[in-house]
């Protein structure tokens, strides 16, 4: 099984997917757009919306023993995950990890260990219903949702059984969920102060998982340009302003190549005027994703740009080299964490050089 908290996040979209749904039924009705579409049926709504709370709001009624879980899993859950739960070949290991020490505390002790080898699901999960709502929506992989209701009560006990959560009798039901869920090692492990790894448990900085700094301050003017042609498409097809009559909205700009004066002739042929070198900059460090990785003042992954434009300041060759540096990655610079090679276009890769080696200007 992938992730719990992947699943939990799945589970929420869909919830919420559900729950607009129900509002767009309710309030717009089949006159909203005439002749398109029509009002969900309460029973289509009832198919989307089976995701189940932490408090076990949702929970269908239903039961599965253990010995009824193992009869599935052998035949339809062992070939992915192994017999025990422990398979790593494909899939995560579902079992391990846990101690009879962690269902009493409600804490998983070897979360903190930097050495341990695996996360496993149980060593994860903090609420059972998570575990028996991503069984029901997503197993098996090869049919999805094909498992009955008392199926997947089954499957979930036996899981629960082989981490020693549960015993071998155990019947696990809509009824008895809340007993199973008191036992579950990592049930009190659930926190909301995240940060990036390695995170405070083990001494790291309490930095937040996201860092929005793209643009947080000086932030570059929105440029007022409805399209931009660049010099080398001009006239691909001709001057476009002699192809279309002179009547109408749209007569047609004028597209002939720019003259050799620069920008001036291009403004005169009745282009739009080039953005300055930081707004275009700007457009394309978010086009590419590099600020994903680099703040313009602020280190994130990598070095704060404006960093890099101070380190090359007085570098002659400054604007091509770190053209060649953005297309080509590399590492040991800035740090023992790799640059990957960029996919972009040499143009591009030359406009931001040109941007960094004249000193990262916001304007």
């Amino acid at each position: 099984m992938s992730s719990c908290r992947e699943a939990a996040r799945a589970l929420f979209g869909l919830a919420a997917f559900a729950a607009a749904c129900a509002a767009v039924a309710a309030t717009a009705g089949p006159q909203a757009y005439a002749g398109i579409g029509r009002a969900a049926t309460a029973q289509e709504l009832a198919a989307w919306d089976i995701d189940v709370r932490a408090d076990f709001k949702g929970l269908p009624a239903g039961s599965g023993s253990v010995a009824q879980g193992q009869e599935v899993w052998e035949a339809k859950c062992a070939s992915c995950h192994g017999v025990f739960g422990e398979s790593n070949e494909v899939f995560m290991p579902i079992v391990g990890g846990t101690t009879k020490d962690d269902i009493a505390s409600g804490r998983v002790a070897r979360l903190l260990e930097r050495g341990y080898p695996a996360r496993t699901t149980l060593m994860k999960v903090s609420s059972v219903s998570t575990l028996w709502d991503y069984i029901r929506r997503a197993m098996p992989w090869t049919q999805p949702k094909s498992l009955t209701i008392d199926e997947v009560y089954g499957v979930t006990a036996y899981i629960l059984n082989l981490g020693g959560i549960v015993g071998d009798d155990f019947v696990l039901s809509d009824k008895s969920m809340d007993e199973a869920q008191q036992r579950l090692p990592n049930r009190n492990g659930t926190t909301t102060r995240h940060a990036l790894w390695p995170g405070r448990e083990f001494g790291g900085a309490a930095r937040p998982d996201v860092q929005g700094s793209t643009c947080m301050r000086e932030c570059a003017a929105e440029p007022v340009v409805g399209s931009f042609l660049p010099a080398f498409a001009r006239n691909a097809h001709g001057n476009l302003a002699q192809q279309n009559r002179l009547v109408g909205a749209q007569h047609g700009i004028d597209t002939a190549p720019p003259a050799a004066a620069g920008a001036a002739s291009d403004a005169a042929s009745g282009g739009a005027p080039t953005p300055s070198a930081a707004i275009a900059a700007t457009a394309l460090l978010n086009q590419h994703g590099c600020v994903a990785c680099h703040g313009i003042d602020n280190k994130i992954v990598g070095p704060a740009l404006r960093e890099v434009a101070r380190k090359y300041a007085g570098r002659a060759d400054a604007e091509a080299y770190l053209a060649a540096k953005i297309r080509s990655g590399g590492s040991g610079v800035w740090g023992t964490v790799p640059m990957p090679a960029q996919a972009i276009g040499g143009d591009d890769a030359q406009r931001i050089a040109g941007w960094l080696a004249g000193g990262a200007a916001a304007r």
